[in-house]
């Protein structure tokens, strides 16, 4: 199983960004995406990177954060957990 690697910078998640994501899953279902300093300030800053990641991809994809990198699967079927805050 390949896992490619990619760098998230100063420009955040653009649209640029996504597509070069949504391309790169079609080849591997594994992706570590390194955020570099110019794009977080601390591991808080790595999380919600991640959140926004799985809110613009859909279900089918989980994210883990290590570190400073974000390890984003791709699963075949939704793996929604459903996260009531009142």
């Amino acid at each position: 199983m390949a896992i490619n690697e990619m760098q998230l910078g100063k420009n955040g998640i653009s649209e640029n960004f996504m597509l070069t994501l949504k391309n790169h899953f079609q080849k591997v279902r594994t992706l570590k995406i390194s955020v570099l300093k110019s794009a977080r300030e601390n591991k808080e800053d790595v999380k919600k990177l991640a959140e926004e990641l799985l809110e613009k991809l859909g279900p089918y994809y989980t994210a883990k954060v290590i570190g400073f990198k974000i390890v984003l699967k791709k699963w075949r079927k939704p793996r929604y957990e459903i996260n009531e805050t009142a």
